[in-house]
């Protein structure tokens, strides 16, 4: 019997920092033995626009099709999802994915799913994943945090979620601002136990 290949969800939300949930994709999409999965919140679709000049169509069929010529893949190496396509594997326990990534997140979205508030796919799939012991990763790009903020992270932290603000270090040299997102993606790939030349491990 063949092995299940693994698979990683990836949310975007209206947060800024598309540029870090874009190249978190396109290195996802590079991996061999991945599939992708992607879900995408209404806000995330200006934020796109706005940061990044991508145009994310509210039909998921076309955005499959736009983000695999973009990243050039072949066909059924991505899936993406409608917020209320609670037919797609992630919204389900009997077929979670192995680890979800949402990036960027909004405050508003970490809260909804720290208060196991289901009522879209991305929330709905993050609260599958803490339920089912996998690996959900939030990477919440705000400040300053106020207190909600604050107990909303705590809370999910104590729940086996990893949050990994957007923050990038300094000690590899960034010579460009491309060099500083791939900072924070490198350990976002980490987290998922994903090898990658993004940037060299520290003594390395």
């Amino acid at each position: 019997m063949a092995m299940k290949q693994r698979t990683i969800a990836l949310g975007f939300t209206g947060a800024s920092g598309m540029p870090y949930g874009m190249r978190l994709l396109e290195c996802l999409l590079g991996v061999d033995d991945l599939q992708i999965h992607l879900v995408y919140s209404q806000a995330a679709q200006v934020v796109a626009q706005q940061e990044m000049g991508i145009k994310l169509s509210s039909t998921p069929r076309e955005v499959d099709a736009a983000l695999s010529a973009r990243f050039n893949i072949p066909p059924n190496k991505l899936h993406v999802h409608g917020r209320e396509e609670w037919f797609a594997p992630m919204a389900s326990g009997s077929n979670p994915p192995d680890a979800f990534v949402v990036c960027p997140c909004t405050m508003g979205t970490l809260g909804k799913i720290a208060a196991g508030i289901s009522d879209d796919l991305l929330c709905r799939a993050a609260d599958v994943v803490l339920k089912e012991g996998k690996k959900l990763i939030l990477v919440p790009r705000e400040t300053p945090f106020s207190v909600i903020h604050l107990e909303n992270m705590l809370k999910l932290a104590k729940a086996g979620a990893v949050i990994l603000p957007p923050n990038p270090g300094f000690y590899h040299h960034p010579q460009k601002l491309q060099d500083l997102v791939d900072f924070v993606v490198a350990r976002i790939l980490d987290h998922l136990d994903i090898p990658h030349n993004l940037i060299a491990p520290w003594g390395d």
